[in-house]
């Protein structure tokens, strides 16, 4: 995937390469939510207005791209709870509604990231295994913010890397009912439960 030189209006070469991929990122995003339209290359491209030359410029397949919408999605969830966290102080259950709340925001404000990254990626078999990995990655992230701020008695490691495991994974099954409808429940409930689960793993 060779990146063109040059500038055109004032805009380089790099930073156009840039705006087509976040063009098709974006356009990924909402191909992927919608149950009504099949998740191809063709549908991707029409939804960002490109054409397929164009897609070929920053993805080598559809699976790299989905995977990319994947990545992009919990890197945002990632650094969303951790600021709000960050915001909130020292205190540790203030730190912990925070978090959960920017991250039940983050998904009521836009379903379709919930959506994508924690129901539709089962459905295609390369992209589980990645599922998996973000699911772990954020699962460790939050045994580490809690043992550093609600303390280590007596549990080992492996123990906290236990807990934000469950966490993490009851959080991705009641985000996914709630996408569904299965769960009727507004945020501040799903926050005040959650957020009173992960204290009760650490405390």
């Amino acid at each position: 995937m060779a990146v063109p030189s040059g500038s055109y209006r004032g805009v380089s070469a790099a930073d156009r390469v840039a705006q087509r991929r976040s063009r098709l990122l974006a356009a990924a995003l909402t191909v992927w939510a919608d149950p009504r339209i099949r998740t191809t290359m063709t549908a991707v491209c029409a939804e960002a207005g490109l054409s397929e030359r164009y897609f070929y410029e920053s993805f080598t397949g559809l699976e790299a791209l989905l995977e990319a919408v994947m990545d992009t999605i919990a890197a945002e969830i990632e650094e969303t709870s951790r600021a709000a966290a960050e915001a909130a102080g020292d205190n540790p259950i203030d730190r912990v509604r925070a978090a959960v709340r920017a991250f039940v925001e983050l998904l009521n404000d836009d379903p379709r990231k919930g959506r994508v990254a924690i129901v539709e990626s089962l459905a295609v078999p390369k992209l589980r295994q990645r599922r998996s990995e973000l699911l772990r990655h954020l699962a460790h992230r939050s045994a580490v913010e809690s043992r550093t701020f609600l303390g280590p008695p007596g549990r080992s490691a492996t123990e906290d890397e236990i807990g934000g495991m469950l966490f993490i994974g009851g959080m991705a099954e009641v985000i996914t009912a709630w996408l569904d409808g299965a769960l009727r429940a507004s945020t501040d409930e799903i926050v005040e439960a959650a957020s009173r689960t992960l204290l009760g793993i650490y405390r």
